[in-house]
């Protein structure tokens, strides 16, 4: 009986393959190495949901690159297919796509990380894995064939965790827009009597803001 594969959940290091793509051979997450980067799957190649969504990814490259932050797509067809897909979307539409693609005919990459759905086996969900330089999966994201994602939201993840790790803090509803905190950042909750006289201090001394000691934040 075949061993059933799981999908990598957050907080699991992204499982090692080697896999085809528009670029050659790469080995992943090894080739990735002490970047972010983010794997998304789409169901199928010349399709219209998935083709806004090529573009607009590409259309945000230079930013995601800013971010130290690399796009690999993946679907179960032919690196000819991607290819002349990516010929047809820069001939028609403009854009040159410029991140690697996986082409993942038998299923194999779908099937070890959880990308094919149970109705299904010859298209994948559309799925995001986002993970970090250390290759540990940090945000998994799953839409419907009907919805295309929001590639402005999945910026806003990787700037939020980039943040969050570097600075030790938690990222609030629609940061850096939030209701409550607007752009501030959340400071973690205190959790010893200790900590709650040092969070009324740091408000006192302006470092913080707070609407009581476990909700503080600051800039």
């Amino acid at each position: 009986m075949e061993e059933k594969k799981t999908m990598p959940l957050i907080g699991d290091q992204f499982p090692e393959f080697e896999v085809t793509t528009t670029k050659g051979k790469m080995k992943l997450p090894e080739a990735f190495k002490g970047q972010w980067f983010i794997l998304f799957s789409h169901p199928a190649d010349f399709t219209p949901v998935c083709t806004t969504e090529f573009v607009a990814f590409q259309r945000r490259y230079d930013e995601f690159q800013d971010l130290n932050t690399e796009l690999i797509g993946l679907s179960i067809d032919q690196v000819f297919s991607h290819l002349k897909w990516e010929e047809w979307i820069e001939n028609n539409l403009g854009d040159k796509i410029e991140y690697p693609i996986i082409a993942d005919g038998t299923g194999r990459v779908a099937k070890e990380i959880g990308l094919l759905h149970t109705a299904s086996e010859t298209a994948t969900v559309r799925a995001v894995f986002i993970v970090d330089p250390e290759s540990k999966v940090r945000a998994i994201l799953y839409y419907p064939s009907e919805l295309g994602r929001n590639m402005d939201e999945i910026l806003r993840m990787i700037k939020g965790l980039q943040k969050a790790d570097k600075e030790n803090v938690a990222i609030p509803a629609n940061w850096p827009n939030n209701e409550v905190v607007g752009s501030n950042v959340i400071v973690p909750p205190a959790n010893s009597a200790e900590e709650i006289e040092l969070r009324k201090k740091q408000v006192e001394n302006g470092e913080l803001e707070s609407f009581d000691w476990w909700l503080c934040h600051k800039k």
